[in-house]
C-alpha cells in the first residue's frame, strides 16, 4: 500500500500544481493592485482598505475538494489503486494542503504587513478570524485557516462523492434536504441560538473540534467510496 500511496500523492500534487500557481498569481495580483492604491490614498481622511487572504483560499478548497472526486478517484481506479489507499493518500493530499496554504498565506500575511510598515501604509489591512481571539498570532492564523481548510475539503470531498455515487437526482435530494434543515433551523431560532452559541466561545479549541468534524466526515465518506466505480452516475 506504501507504494501506492506515494504514487497517488505525486499524482494529486502535480495535477494540483497549475490551478494552484493560478490561483497564487491571482491572488498576488489583487495584493499587488491594492497596495499601491492604499499607499495614494493613505493621506485622505477616513480611506480604508482591506483584504482577505483567507477568504479566497477557503472557497479554493471547497470547490477543489468537490472537483478532486471527478478528476482524481477514476484515474487512481484505473492505475488499480485499492479504495483504501485512495482515502489515505487523498486525506493526507487534503491535510498536507491545507497546512501548505495556511503557512503560506499567513506568512505573506506577514512580510506584507511588515512592508507596509516601512513604507508607512496604515491605511490598510488584512481580515482573518483570528482578530477575535485574544491572540493574534502566526501560529493561531495558521491553526485556524488549517482546520477551516480541512474541513472545507473533506465536506465537499463527501458532497462531490454523493453527485459522483447517486448522479444530480441523489446529491441534489441530499443538498436539497441540508438547505430545508438549514432554513427551518433559522426559522424556528435553533440555528441562530446555536451560532451564538459558538461565538461565546470562539477560541482555538472550536477550530480544533472543527478540524475533527472534517476528520469525521472524510471517514464516513469511506463508506462511499468502498463500492465506487470509474462510471459516473447521471
Amino acid at each position: 500500500m506504501g507504494r501506492q500511496v506515494k504514487g497517488l500523492l505525486y499524482f494529486y500534487f502535480a495535477e494540483g500544481r497549475f490551478s494552484l500557481m493560478v490561483f497564487w498569481a491571482i491572488l498576488m495580483s489583487v495584493v499587488i493592485v491594492i497596495l499601491p492604491i492604499s499607499f495614494l490614498i493613505k493621506d485622505v481622511e477616513g480611506a480604508f482598505m482591506s483584504l482577505s487572504l483567507t477568504g479566497p483560499m477557503y472557497i479554493y478548497c471547497a470547490v477543489y475538494g468537490f472537483l478532486q472526486v471527478k478528476e482524481g478517484i477514476p484515474y487512481s481506479i484505473k492505475m488499480g489503486a485499492t479504495r483504501k489507499s485512495i482515502m489515505v493518500s487523498m486525506g493526507l493530499f487534503f491535510l498536507t494542503l491545507s497546512v501548505s496554504k495556511a503557512v503560506v498565506g499567513n506568512t505573506l500575511h506577514v512580510l506584507i504587513e511588515l512592508l507596509n510598515k516601512q513604507i508607512g501604509i496604515e491605511n490598510f489591512r488584512f481580515l482573518h478570524l483570528a482578530y477575535f481571539l485574544e491572540e493574534n498570532t502566526w501560529l493561531n492564523r495558521v491553526i485556524i485557516d488549517s482546520s477551516i481548510m480541512f474541513m472545507l475539503f473533506a465536506l465537499l470531498f463527501a458532497m462531490g462523492l454523493l453527485f459522483y455515487r447517486f448522479g444530480l437526482t441523489g446529491g441534489g435530494l441530499v443538498l436539497a434536504a441540508m438547505i430545508i434543515v438549514l432554513l427551518i433551523g433559522a426559522a424556528q431560532g435553533w440555528l441562530i441560538d446555536f451560532i451564538v452559541f459558538l461565538s461565546k466561545r470562539f477560541d482555538l479549541l472550536l477550530f480544533g473540534q472543527i478540524a475533527l468534524f472534517g476528520l469525521v466526515i472524510y471517514l464516513l465518506s469511506l463508506l462511499l467510496v468502498r463500492r465506487i466505480t470509474t462510471v459516473k452516475v447521471r
